[in-house]
């Protein structure tokens, strides 16, 4: 006998369709007021997330795992998803579910990945996160862009120089590759969270073009890169995975940057691993960064992290660096100014990545304006600074004047960070919407005004008007005044003691009120999508602001570390000595018992006379101690 076909729903046939184009990411399927996993997906989600796993059509031939969530959780749910490393499709319903007879129309709206993410609680606001690209050819080219911030960085290299690309900015995901699999994992390790690209995706032509379509430029000259051909490449499979993903909206991405190879010490793994400059695989350790992190700006909190991994060999640069900290030590209260201009500013590098790929609510907007106007004050303490680098940052500053007048004049200051909750735009900005408020919160006295009338017209004085869910609008009468009532009034209700009628003049009005409120709503969406494409404009000064308040942040927190552990200037030079006078290991000396000083140590190496030195001692006596503090101090 034939086996039965197994009968499948049309929402289920609507889902394996969808799910058959994303099969190695988990599908969140909004159904109503969830978002809903099935089958595997079902299996792992509840897992993960902790969350009951039940059955859809138990005992029945369509019987399948199910397991969801009320849709506003999203944003608690997914870092747990994205953390443990799973590719989340999210399908939203693109229409709305009153205007159709038949089943919604679903489909895949974003593709979150541990590498692609703009959500603030997946994302980490003093780290970047990264997803890098990998392509093996004559070399070896590595490209990384952190999404949120719009940073696109490139390379090539040998095996060993890629590999310490990779340690220093840690991707949350690279990409591969699919024939590259293994040369991938033998040549880097399996540490990293992989995805494998289709072969065709790394073409130098189609790279080529995918970067020049992007940036919108006849060559890629400009920009420093055209000789990095195995970079190219790779950087260009990257911005075809976020095609792939959904990320249409890149215009926050808006140049490509070569890591320049001479201009950085590169430490190797085991260094940066033995060193713990940022993370440590000891429980409870410190590391320097915990150590050195002054900086109050997540701009400050990544860049920081960027000068870490990535110390500079230029002699004049460092210099630079070290004479703005002498200056700010030398003015505290500028310094004071400064930092607490800074305090005030919000992550703008990632709110105008928002606005560009159009994820930014009116709360957000509200937070930008206001971390511009607080930039405004730290302009101009930078450019009357007696510190050439430091007039500098304060030239480069853009006040952004016109972005911060039109976003005061749109918005209502105290915003919703849901533009469905209304009062997102200023009454002032819209004489239509102006009215259609009054219209929609003068009710009451309208209301009053009818119920005095119609009180006077037909000698009934306890009249009341209310409203209900079922019909809306009604007067309702005591049955003591029964006989009263005009006989143009509609009996809708009986209670024990009264009646409810309707009647025309209610039932305008209450049209009337439905209709401003509808009307509210989408004036509002209107002008606030409005005003976020026509922010667009802004990408690029307030990406620069973001930069140099970072810059900035940075160097005030290193002044703030050599205030507080009298660190002194350094000699910097191109000879070859290494002289150390008393010495202090950054990390060990914060972790000190209360009232116990750090014995400091003297340090002499150059090429003539003293090339190696050979340290011994009993177990912990700080053989290794001296080693490291001697490489933290270089660093």
């Amino acid at each position: 006998m034939a086996k039965k076909a197994k009968r499948v729903t049309p929402l289920m046939q609507q889902y394996n369709a969808i799910k058959a184009k994303y099969p190695d990411a988990m599908l969140l399927f909004r159904v109503g007021d969830f978002y809903e996993t099935f089958g595997s997906d079902a299996v792992k989600a509840a897992k993960i997330l902790g969350i009951i796993l039940t059955k859809r059509g138990a005992g029945s031939e369509t019987e399948t795992e199910l397991a969801g969530f009320p849709h506003h959780s999203i944003n608690t749910y997914l870092p747990k998803l994205v953390k443990a490393g799973q590719r989340v499709a999210i399908c939203d319903q693109l229409e709305d579910p009153k205007q159709t007879k038949t089943i919604v129309k679903r489909g895949v709206t974003e593709l979150v990945t541990p590498g692609v993410a703009l959500n603030d609680e997946v994302l980490s606001s003093k780290s970047n996160n990264f997803l890098a690209s990998v392509y093996f050819g004559k070399y070896i080219g590595v490209s990384f862009l952190d999404v949120s911030t719009g940073e696109f960085l490139t390379s090539q290299g040998d095996a060993e120089y890629i590999d310490k690309l990779l340690q220093n900015f840690n991707p949350s995901e690279v990409l591969v590759s699919k024939q590259e699999r293994k040369n991938f994992s033998e040549t880097f390790g399996n540490d990293f969270h992989t995805f494998y690209l289709e072969d065709w995706v790394y073409q130098d032509d189609y790279a080529n073009e995918t970067l020049k379509k992007h940036f919108d430029t006849i060559s890629l000259k400009g920009f420093g890169i055209e000789d990095l051909f195995e970079g190219i490449v790779a950087s260009g499979a990257i911005l075809h995975y976020l095609d792939e993903t959904q990320h249409h909206k890149l215009q926050h991405i808006t140049a490509i940057h070569r890591i320049a190879e001479d201009e950085y010490v590169w430490m190797d793994k085991f260094t940066i691993r033995n060193l713990e400059l940022y993370n440590s695989n000891n429980f409870n350790a410190v590391t320097l960064l915990n150590v050195i992190d002054k900086t109050s700006s997540p701009m400050g909190g990544r860049m920081l992290k960027r000068w870490l991994a990535l110390p500079l060999k230029n002699v004049e640069k460092i210099k630079s660096r070290h004479e703005v900290v002498q200056y700010l030590l030398d003015n505290e209260t500028t310094l004071l100014k400064i930092q607490n201009h800074i305090k005030q500013v919000g992550d703008i590098e990632r709110l105008i990545s928002k606005v560009a790929t159009a994820k930014v609510n009116p709360r957000e907007v509200i937070q930008l304006k206001n971390s511009l106007e607080a930039i405004v004050p730290i302009k101009s303490l930078a450019s009357n600074c007696n510190n050439e680098a430091l007039k500098v940052i304060g030239d480069n500053i853009q006040s952004c004047d016109v972005l911060r007048e039109k976003i005061k004049e749109t918005l209502n200051e105290d915003a919703p960070v849901n533009i469905l909750k209304g009062k997102t735009i200023s009454s002032d900005f819209s004489s239509e919407l102006k009215e259609l408020r009054e219209l929609a919160f003068s009710g009451k006295d309208y209301l009053d005004k009818m119920l005095e009338r119609e009180s006077e017209r037909t000698g009934i004085s306890s009249l009341k008007i209310a409203s209900n869910n079922v019909f809306g609008y009604y007067i309702e009468v005591r049955n003591t005044h029964k006989d009263k009532v005009p006989e143009e009034w509609i009996r809708k209700q009986t209670l024990v003691n009264a009646e409810r009628y309707i009647t025309e003049e209610l039932k305008e009005y209450e049209a009337k009120i439905l209709g401003a409120e509808e009307r509210i709503l989408a004036i509002e969406q209107q002008l606030f999508s409005d005003l976020v494409n026509w922010m667009s404009s802004y990408i690029k000064p307030v990406q620069q602001n973001a930069y140099l308040i970072g810059k900035l942040d940075c160097l005030c927190g290193f002044t703030e570390l050599a205030k507080q552990n009298k660190y002194t200037y350094p000699e910097i030079d191109d000879s070859l000595d290494l002289d150390i006078k008393d010495g202090r290991h950054p990390v060990i000396e914060k972790q000190l018992p209360l009232g116990e000083s750090y014995v400091a140590n003297d340090l002499f190496l150059d090429r003539e006379t003293q090339q190696i030195i050979m340290i011994t001692g009993p177990n912990m006596s700080g053989k290794s101690a001296i080693l490291r503090q001697t490489a933290l101090i270089v660093l």
